[in-house]
């Protein structure tokens, strides 16, 4: 016996409830209360005398089975008012079942080795469940049996109304077999007749235990006779679709059948319509673009394809917008470069000020391109704080190549669509913002800035940034295809330029498909010559005003930069620049004839007070607060390191939002000075007597990373000792167990910061020599920096009092450096 297939109705046998069963056969239950163990039915009602095919799956249904095979193979069913869920485990409950049910007798039973069993019951009586007898491991009622009215002449005649409907109902259902309906149309009983159609007629099972609880075969055939014309009325309504769909289909097939034929005939006479010059006119684009071979057999099939349609349908609007898109890829369109580096030179310093390394590179690649135009283009990565000129740099090597520019802002993109465009499948689809920034150029090698490329998101639409590894690998990129035009597009021949800020959010293989070139902050000087030069004669246009009637001073522009902006990049201070020239935009428009000179005292009645105090570490040598260096992606800045010893029994603090780096370097750092306090000259047993507290202010404000090391040490050093620590001097460092001093990242973007800030002194590992070549000569000039490998050096440097207890041997590095002044490097 196997299983039958999903959702098909099983096949039943019609049984004479009269017929007496044969010997070996256990006898239908009596009219007795009697108790039987019960099977839920899941989406299936069993009729008396009907034989009904189950499958049983569930733990507590199977260990009934077992039970009851063993036995006289008698049992009750109820049907579920609602399915089980899957994941229900345990015995259904007797108030999910219906009260009246069937009792039957396993005919046949059969393992399947999913470990299932599959089994055919065959119904004998109805049954009312009166009372539960039991709930584990299975359920087991008390049933009474219940009995059926008499058929009565009315019965009969009810039953050949329903054979007559249900004649209907069978030649126009495909689910009905034929020999089913020869079976139901010889039953004469009224009672076994209702039994049989309810079971096996397409009607909800709901309606079947209505049925089955009914025990007025009158009211039976009634309400059966109602369900039945109900379902004739469907099948007449279906049908009539269908022909309806038919019939359209046909029409449809005719009329392009005749406009073909109209088609010929016109063209033997040489005549057009307007959709066919239309066609012809595309299929004329197709041929002038100059796509490639895959691109011209996808545009040829899309036109024949339109050909045929009828005029006016959506899939003639769809089809028409696909090939369009074809054409507009800019195929074979490009521009030739401008080989002239003097002039690229000329433009690149016209447009930005400093960015050196920057520039040397675009005239790199220019020289190239020069030798060998065929070369693929790269792929740059400007990397740089907020206001650098990160986006305006690719408009600049646009204008220098004489190529078309296109930006494209990724911030916030979160589907991969965006970038490969829709499948047609889609309303309103669409190719991705690559193909259409080609469209947008007019050429297929485009300077394409990819901008906030770190700002990428993603989610269930996909990963965007999963996306652009074809697009910015050279290796692939020279077969690109875009999801809705789904034909390879040559990207080699575009320059892309991706900027960011924070280069930790980009993607590892992304990332790696990338020539990184990161832009530093700007000092003063480099600051007060890009307001000079750039961003006030700017925002003198912009406001309406001529160098004679308006002007700032560089005494006013010095205060700007100083007073009213703290930031790596000029974005703040053309803002501030815009604040000055609109109020005296205000005054002129007011009606004052005279220039108007805006100088650094007018500042204060302008804009306020001053936002920003540029000597900072200024005051008093303090004990315990130590000056840091700090990088962060819009820039260096200061950091002020506090630590103070109270009485408790040796517990370490850390305040201020510190990230997990920065506590392991603080437990570093308090480790060395416990383990250096004979020489630093800390007092016996200080750690068991004391709580030492370390906290970072602007504690809103998370922080993170190893170079503040040497900082806490020094702080903590300096509470521990009552040692002040000199207040122009500023550190960086990550520090050891034992007292090494490490090198770290950001040291020009930190040692720009400590001259803003009034720092004197900077102190750096030595291994950071190097780095200093990144600092302006300016910045070097005016600073002194000591450079350390250990930190015994640090503290005699830091510290106001000297450490008398450590030899001089351990101060001076194996090399003899001790220090510097504007240059990179000293000799003892």
């Amino acid at each position: 016996m196997t299983p039958p297939e999903p959702k098909q109705r099983p096949k039943v046998r019609v049984v004479d409830k009269r017929r007496t069963e044969a010997p070996s056969a256990p006898t239908a239950p009596t009219a007795q209360v009697e108790e039987l163990p019960v099977l839920p039915l899941q989406e299936s009602v069993l009729f008396p005398g009907l034989a009904l095919p189950v499958t049983v799956a569930r733990e507590a249904s199977l260990r009934l089975i077992e039970q009851v095979a063993g036995g006289d193979r008698m049992l009750a069913t109820a049907t579920l008012k609602a399915p089980l869920t899957p994941d229900a485990e345990g015995p259904a409950s007797p108030e999910a079942l219906f009260e009246v049910g069937t009792s039957a007798r396993i005919a046949e039973l059969l393992r399947l080795p999913t470990g299932a069993t599959q089994i055919a019951v065959q119904g004998l009586t109805r049954v009312r469940f009166i009372e539960w007898v039991s709930r584990d491991p299975f359920l087991v009622a008390r049933v009474q049996p219940l009995e059926e009215t008499p058929p009565t002449e009315r019965a009969q005649a009810l039953l050949r109304t329903v054979l007559t409907t249900f004649r209907r109902v069978a030649e126009m259902a495909p689910y009905i077999p034929p020999q089913f309906a020869v079976a139901a149309m010889n039953v004469r009983d009224p009672g076994d007749l209702a039994d049989l159609l309810s079971a096996n007629l397409n009607i909800a099972i709901g309606d079947k235990q209505r049925l089955l609880e009914e025990l007025d075969v009158e009211r039976r055939l009634e309400e059966l006779d109602s369900l039945l014309n109900q379902e004739l009325g469907l099948l007449e309504l279906s049908i009539k679709a269908q022909q309806e769909l038919s019939q359209d289909v046909q029409r449809m097939q005719r009329e392009q059948f005749l406009r073909r034929q109209l088609e010929v005939i016109r063209k033997e006479l040489g005549e057009t319509d307007e959709q066919s010059g239309e066609i012809e006119e595309l299929r004329q684009k197709v041929r002038e673009s100059g796509m490639p071979d895959s691109a011209c057999a996808a545009a040829e099939r899309e036109l024949a394809r339109l050909d045929r349609m009828q005029r006016g349908s959506p899939e003639e609007t769809v089809t028409r917008t696909y090939i369009q898109w074809l054409v507009d890829v800019p195929w074979t369109k490009q521009t030739t470069d401008n080989g002239d580096l003097d002039h690229a030179k000329t433009v690149l310093d016209a447009d930005h000020h400093g960015l050196d390394k920057v520039k040397d590179r675009i005239l790199e690649y220019l020289a190239v391109t020069k030798l060998r135009p065929d070369r693929r283009s790269p792929i740059l990565c400007f990397s740089g704080p907020p206001g650098v000129g990160k986006t305006s740099l690719g408009q600049s090597i646009a204008k220098a190549l004489g190529r078309s520019f296109v930006r494209m802002s990724l911030g916030g993109v979160r589907d991969e669509a965006e970038i490969r465009g829709h499948r047609r499948t889609y309303v309103g689809a669409l190719p991705g913002r690559i193909v259409q920034g080609l469209h947008k150029a007019g050429s297929i090698n485009p300077v394409m800035m990819l901008d906030e490329i770190d700002k990428l998101g993603a989610d269930f639409r996909g990963d965007p940034s999963a996306a652009l590894l074809e697009v910015l690998d050279p290796e692939q990129n020279h077969s690109f295809s875009d999801h809705y035009l789904e034909v390879p597009i040559d990207l080699s021949r575009v320059m892309f330029i991706c900027t960011a800020n924070f280069l930790d959010a980009i993607p590892g293989p992304l990332r790696d498909r990338m020539e990184i070139i990161e832009l530093r902050g700007y000092t003063e000087p480099e600051k007060l010559d890009i307001a000079k030069h750039h961003l006030l004669p700017r925002q003198l246009v912009d406001h309406g005003l001529t160098p004679k009637r308006a002007a700032v001073s560089d005494d006013a522009l010095r205060r700007l930069v100083r007073e009213y902006t703290s930031e790596a990049g000029v974005r703040n201070l053309e803002r501030q620049i815009a604040s000055v020239l609109r109020k005296v935009a205000r005054r002129i428009a007011a009606g004052e004839t005279k220039k108007v000179t805006v100088r650094g005292k007018d500042l204060d009645e302008m804009l306020g007070p001053p936002l920003i105090r540029g000597d900072i570490v200024s005051g008093r040598d303090e004990v315990g607060v130590a000056t840091g260096l700090a990088w962060t992606p819009v820039g260096g800045d200061i950091l002020f390191v506090e630590a103070v010893l109270v009485p408790g029994k040796g517990s370490f603090v850390l305040t201020g939002q510190l990230g997990d780096v920065m506590k392991e370097s603080a437990r570093a750092g308090l480790t060395y000075a416990r383990s250096r306090s004979a020489q630093i000259g800390a007092p016996e047993n200080w750690y068991d007597d004391y709580e030492v507290h370390v906290h970072v202010p602007a504690g809103a404000i998370p922080k993170d990373g190893p170079s503040a090391g040497v900082t806490m040490v020094v702080a903590m050093v300096s509470a521990i000792t009552r040692n002040p620590v000199r207040r122009r001097v500023a550190m960086t460092g990550e520090i050891t167990l034992r007292g090494k001093v490490l090198p770290v990242g950001g040291i020009k973007e930190k040692v720009i910061a400590a001259h803003r800030s009034g720092v004197k002194t900077v102190i750096l590992p030595r291994d950071n020599e190097p780095d200093l070549r990144d600092v302006p000569d300016l910045v070097r000039k005016d600073l002194r920096f000591v450079l350390v490998e250990h930190m015994d050096e640090v503290l005699r440097e830091a510290l106001v009092k000297p450490v008398t207890a450590l030899k001089p041997a351990e101060l001076v590095s194996p090399s003899g450096t001790v220090a510097l002044r504007g240059r990179a490097s000293a000799k003892a």
